[in-house]
């Protein structure tokens, strides 16, 4: 791939991402081309994919379902297994039923937290967008009912002396069958089959450098990590970062096409004659 600048790489500083792209944005992958990384929260990366400002972002599954035109997703990199789905979490005991009558708290629209919440109760129109960071603290204060927790929140929820009222990715591997995919790595069509293959390879090639050398990759992890425990640090990669990061396969693939399916026939997001991986 020729290329005179750096392509622009959008991931999260959450330990999961931090630790699949450290080989990739440290010179690590000889064959990678060179890339300019940009940290940002979950949602800024998904409104920056919606108005094409990255080359490659990790983005929600929900804002690659509205971005499918413009966006193919790539096989390795991507946050995706079995209990690991977001919470729903509120201060007091409040059943699964009484959401729709509740005002939640969601880490954005584009989440694909906010989609399974969506999915789960189509009648819930009083939702209020907050920092993912942030939600934990609205509800315990009472600012909201109850609120959508991702990341490594759900190893803390508890501690704040909250209740959870329904795991959304226990429901959804319950009902489907599927593992839940939260979020992947997706790169502009418009860079072209060959560069997108090349980029695949590196990310995957990333992915094993990080395995293979985690010692090396701790530092910058914790750097970006700020004041998380190192325990849960451990324990958020280990639950993200599975046999599905290195590649979706046939499992992977087909949990994902069935949430797109999901959201078209919600009327969540548009359907698209693209498909979704380049080949």
């Amino acid at each position: 791939m020729t290329r005179s600048e750096p392509l622009s790489l959008g991931y999260s500083p959450c330990p999961n991402d931090t630790y699949i792209f450290y080989a990739l944005v440290h010179g690590k992958i000889p064959a990678a081309p060179p890339f300019s990384e940009v940290l940002e929260d979950i949602e800024t990366l998904n409104g920056m994919a919606a108005r094409e400002r990255l080359d490659v972002v990790k983005i929600s599954f929900h804002a690659l379902g509205h971005l499918r035109d413009s966006y193919c997703l790539l096989h390795a990199g991507g946050a995706l297994g079995r209990g690991c789905g977001p919470l729903v979490i509120a201060g007091e005991a409040l059943s699964a039923d009484d959401l729709s009558a509740c005002r939640v708290a969601i880490p954005g629209h584009m989440t694909t937290a906010a989609l399974l919440l969506r999915l789960f109760c189509p009648t819930l129109e009083n939702l209020l967008v907050l920092p993912f960071h942030r939600i934990m603290e609205a509800v315990r204060d009472g600012d909201v009912d109850a609120g959508v927790i991702i990341h490594e929140s759900r190893f803390t929820y508890e501690a704040h002396g909250l209740q959870k009222v329904i795991d959304l990715g226990e429901w959804w591997e319950s009902s489907t069958g599927h593992p839940i995919p939260l979020g992947g790595i997706a790169a502009r069509r418009s860079l072209g089959t060959p560069a997108v293959r090349d980029i695949d390879t590196s990310l995957r090639a990333s992915v094993e450098f990080a395995h293979a050398h985690a010692s090396r990759v701790r530092e910058y992890v914790a750097a970006h990590a700020q004041e998380m425990d190192p325990t849960v640090m451990a324990a958020h990669i280990n639950l993200y970062v599975n046999d599905f990061t290195l590649d979706y396969g046939t499992e992977g693939e087909a949990a994902i096409h069935h949430l797109m399916d999901r959201a078209v026939e919600a009327g969540i997001v548009g359907s698209t004659d693209q498909p979704l991986f380049i080949e």
